[in-house]
């Protein structure tokens, strides 16, 4: 009996399909070789963050030196401290980084920004040293930055801290020649240590010895030592000649300009034919320019030059020009109460005596709101201008401040009539004077006298009208004739390294 056969609903057979067996094994292929690539990197895995790509620490060194080179030493101290912060056990890196931060003190405009500059100088300036102490270039720039620390302008009130900064730069540099007396670097920073110390002869001998050295001419430290210490010997042209040699090493370093145009200035200042001595002034003001244009360059904003410029136009009598340039100067620091002060002393040299109260009264005393616009010469302030009235805090006494004080008070007793008498004020101002040269009477051997001629003047103006009587003479003449020339073109502009 022939039965058709069921129909294999539940026990069909398994078939093979070559297709599908041909795809797997692709893709078992195809995740070998995924595998493998993503192993060896060839293929990163997806969502992965970019990778950053890491500079080599020789490109880091390369950069910072090229932005010394260019004034830029801001920048060149970010790359050095990147390069640190790769090879922290480097102490030669430390060293350099420490010398560029020193130097770049110099680009800074306030006392507490120089002074934490230095103090982050020599914070790695010991960084080196610690690292390698038996290294003379170590020591020798240890020297120098903490000599560069000794500065009595950021520490005026504290001469012991001078003192030992200049007492540790001399061990420094002593022990930087004990490692390697051959060390021109060393003897260098060792001639600035005894320069700062007063000791002319021995900065002198040293700095000459360094000048025989084969690499002293490639070498900016050395000639702009030797520059510093030819000018503290009245030596102006041969300093000027080797301040030549150093900016033609380092053709971006501002404050190398500035000395080379004091020191033209100096000289001409020496120069009794006014039509002699103008070319000279002329040559002064062409570096102080130079060194303002390479600020504006690199985008410095420093009132130094323009200070500079503004003492150039005053000794040749310039006055104008001597005051636009000093509110050029108050317009990068129109917080800065020592240049309202230059501002009155050029005020009143050209007799504007009444616009120098302003200033002055800004400078001593301090002013807000508009009287800060008054002491910058303006008739107001101007906000769409971006002269906006500004808070200015006075300067207290001191030999660097006490030209300003006399002065003021020369011109508020010699301005007083019985219907506008100010001699309380100018009265007060000259006892301060009085206080400050008997507390200090070291400070001021040279000018004491001239400053006290001049109080007496200005008091007897006063006494004069408290007699209710007229006046018989006016302390602007005789404060004019009387206030040494000395003491006002002495008004320090430029840094002193």
């Amino acid at each position: 009996m022939n039965i058709a056969p069921r129909h294999p609903l539940f026990n069909r057979r398994p078939q093979s399909n070559i297709y599908r067996m041909f795809l797997w094994v692709m893709m078992i292929l195809g995740g070998i070789w995924l595998i493998q690539r993503v192993s060896t990197g060839e293929i990163r895995p997806l969502f992965e963050p970019t990778l950053t790509p890491t500079r080599s620490v020789q490109s880091l060194l390369m950069e910072g030196d090229a932005d010394f080179a260019a004034g830029n030493l801001n920048s060149a101290i970010t790359s050095y401290q990147q390069v640190v912060d790769v090879d922290p056990n480097n102490a030669k890196t430390w060293a350099d980084l420490a010398r560029i931060q020193t130097y770049s003190s110099a680009f800074l405009i306030t006392d507490a920004d120089k002074k934490a500059r230095l103090l982050q100088a020599l914070d790695s300036a010991r960084k080196a040293v610690e690292l390698a102490p038996e290294d003379s270039r170590a020591h020798a720039i240890l020297a120098f930055t903490l000599d560069w620390n000794a500065n009595p302008t950021i520490y005026s009130d504290d001469q012991r801290q001078v003192d030992k900064f200049l007492a540790e730069a001399e061990q420094e540099s002593l022990t930087a020649l004990l490692k390697d007396n051959t060390n021109t670097l060393a003897l260098a920073y060792y001639a600035e240590v005894l320069l700062d110390q007063q000791k002319w002869n021995e900065a002198q001998q040293n700095i000459n010895q360094a000048l025989t050295h084969e690499d002293a001419d490639q070498l900016m430290d050395v000639h702009r030592v030797n520059a510093a210490v030819l000018e503290t010997l009245g030596q102006y042209n041969l300093a000027i000649s080797e301040y030549e040699k150093a900016i033609a090493i380092e053709p971006n370093f501002t404050f190398l300009y500035l000395r080379e145009g004091a020191n033209y200035r100096r000289l001409a200042f020496a120069i009794q034919d006014p039509k002699a001595a103008k070319p000279v002034y002329v040559k002064s003001l062409e570096y102080f320019d130079k060194a303002a244009r390479i600020n504006d360059q690199i985008g410095v904003k420093d009132p130094t030059p323009y200070l500079s410029i503004s003492r150039t136009y005053s000794q040749l009598g310039e006055f104008f020009a001597a005051a636009r340039n000093v509110q050029k100067a108050l317009s990068f620091e129109p917080t800065n109460a020592d240049i309202y002060g230059q501002l009155g002393i050029v005020y009143f040299r050209s007799r504007n005596y009444e616009g120098s109260i302003y200033s002055f009264k800004c400078a001593l005393r301090g002013c807000s709101g508009e009287d800060s616009c008054l002491g910058r010469g303006l008739d107001q302030c101007y906000p769409d201008l971006g002269e906006n009235p500004n808070e200015i805090k006075g300067l207290p006494i001191s030999p660097s401040t006490i030209v300003y004080y006399y002065t003021y008070g020369s011109v508020l007793s010699a301005l007083s009539r019985p219907q506008a008498n100010q001699c309380g004020d100018a009265m007060q101002i000259f006892g301060e004077v009085r206080a400050e040269l008997k507390a200090h009477p070291d400070a001021y051997a040279d000018g004491q006298q001239t400053i006290i001629n001049i109080v007496q003047a200005g008091e007897a103006i006063c006494q004069s009208l408290a007699n209710d009587s007229v006046p018989t003479s006016s302390v602007l003449g005789e404060a004019v004739t009387s206030t040494p020339e000395a003491g006002i073109n002495n008004l320090t502009a430029t840094p002193t390294p």
